[in-house]
């Protein structure tokens, strides 16, 4: 039977082995011992024993001279288990509760499907002027600034454009404008598009490919979400969605990518 100390040793074998593998980044998916002994603070004969321990579970494989690691099949196994299991908006619900606390508007996240976008988490303003859609709402995704948000980043060719404008009385060049506008920003913003009094900014999450998954909205009256006031908020929902695609395996350079 093990004892407290060997028990001991073990968590921390564990721990030690995590740091390794979170060493990878997609910006360096394959170390040598040298580079992961910058990254870990371990010494050379446990580096060298947990690696070989790794390699042996199949989360880590080993190629070339010098001898350089990447991250293996066994990584692959639990991320596809991951992505299987993935419930974005219960994912999502701790980033949306810090908007909701700081803000006390209607917050809301939205996710692509064709030409519409979804609702597919909401949660309502406890003020008593405020505006919601409830979850499963739809809407265009040209319309409003939670689908414009989305489509800003999705580098839809113009005719597929037309087909999403079709009917809308959108006008195909202010469309485009207002999508270049929005990257430059890093949000969207509508006033009375939808509802009369109504006031929206939105900015896009993406997911670890770097493509827009949804975007993350907040609405309110326009008493309330004045000029100065819209840009506090687009600045923490930009905040907070840069923290969700993180969550979702995206990293900075993507989003450095996706604003050129």
């Amino acid at each position: 039977m093990a004892t407290t100390t060997e028990k001991s040793e073990n968590v921390r074998a564990v721990g030690r082995a995590l740091e390794i593998l979170l060493a990878f980044t997609p910006q360096d998916v394959e170390l040598s011992p040298a580079e992961l002994l910058k990254r870990v603070d371990l010494s050379r004969p446990t580096l060298y024993r947990l690696l070989y321990t790794l390699e042996e579970h199949g989360f880590l494989v080993s190629a070339g001279e010098p001898q350089k690691f990447r991250l293996g099949p066994s990584v692959a196994r639990l991320a596809h288990v991951w992505t299987s299991s993935l419930d974005l908006s219960l994912l999502a619900q701790p980033v949306l509760q810090r908007i909701w606390r700081e803000t006390s508007e209607t917050v809301a996240m939205f996710v692509p499907q064709g030409p519409l976008r979804l609702c597919v988490a909401e949660l309502p303003s406890p003020q008593p002027l405020n505006f919601k859609r409830g979850v499963g709402y739809t809407e265009r995704i040209v319309r409003g600034a939670s689908g414009r948000a989305i489509l800003a980043y999705m580098d839809a060719a113009p005719e597929e454009l037309r087909e999403y404008l079709r009917d809308s009385g959108v006008d195909l060049k202010v469309l485009q404008e207002e999508l270049v506008q929005t990257r430059k920003r890093g949000y969207a913003s509508s006033h009375n598009e939808l509802i009369s009094g109504a006031v929206a900014v939105a900015v896009p999450f993406f997911d670890r490919h770097g493509a827009a998954a949804g975007s993350i909205g907040v609405f309110g009256p326009e008493v309330r979400l004045n000029a100065s006031r819209l840009k506090q908020v687009a600045k923490l929902l930009v905040e907070e969605a840069a923290t969700l695609s993180g969550m979702l395996g995206h990293s900075a350079e993507h989003s450095a990518e996706a604003r050129m």
